[in-house]
């Protein structure tokens, strides 16, 4: 579980009990009712993490709203959109195994995620790895409810593919763009879990040691915000 799930539980449990003595304990049910959706809600499962060489694993658990071809720095690129609702799993993972060249916060609006102008104009992270000859970028997009983004590598750190990177709180977007030439792996309407699901294959430009993770997750620790 990400850290921040402890900290929504213990406040919830500790305003029932106020609430308890100073009322009566029917009153504290909705108050239990919503910390164990928190607690619920911070989940963090363990997944299995693909090796293939060229693979582009999803950032996040969600159902795929949108495929197409978007032209991002003066270059085609194809997108995959992730909707992620308040009852999806909410830990962000690297596409790819790589390093980190570029991040980048944009504040914005906070539009329906669905809406294809969230891509643009919502308040989002936008995040540059680059690994095994390829550039991917990825962004962590805030919703009509989500209003805090969190992202915990830095620039020019090393992630191996599926590995923690952060968290977007409560409904949000992720966005995938990579290469034209990638065989596309998904379909809308499908949903996808994040680190386990092959959202496309990119043909590996060269043969270069990058760090990824094993099926044990051995080099994928839990993340905690």
């Amino acid at each position: 579980m990400v850290r921040d799930g402890y900290f929504y539980g213990i406040a919830s449990m500790v305003a029932a009990v106020l609430i308890a003595w100073a009322t009566a304990w029917p009153y504290t049910v909705p108050i239990l009712l919503l910390g164990a959706f928190c607690l619920w809600f911070f989940r963090d499962p363990k997944r299995q993490i693909p090796n293939l060489p060229g693979a582009i694993v999803s950032p996040g658990d969600g159902k795929v709203t949108d495929i197409s071809i978007v032209n991002s720095g003066g270059a085609k690129k194809t997108r995959i959109s992730i909707f992620l609702n308040v009852f999806d799993v909410h830990v962000n993972r690297s596409p790819i195994a790589g390093v980190i060249r570029d991040v980048r916060y944009q504040r914005g609006k906070f539009l329906n995620a669905m809406g294809a102008a969230s891509a643009d104009q919502n308040e989002q992270n936008i995040v540059t790895v680059e690994g095994e000859g390829r550039t991917v970028v990825f962004k962590q997009i805030a919703g009509l409810i989500a209003r805090r983004i969190v992202f915990d590598p830095k620039v020019g750190d090393t992630v191996a593919r599926g590995q923690r990177v952060g968290l977007i709180k409560f409904g949000s977007r992720v966005d995938v763009l990579f290469d034209s030439d990638a065989t596309i792996q998904v379909k809308l309407g499908d949903h996808v879990k994040g680190g386990a699901t092959v959202l496309a294959l990119l043909p590996v430009l060269q043969s270069k040691e990058q760090p990824d993770v094993a099926a044990s997750e051995r080099e994928a620790p839990a993340w905690k915000n």
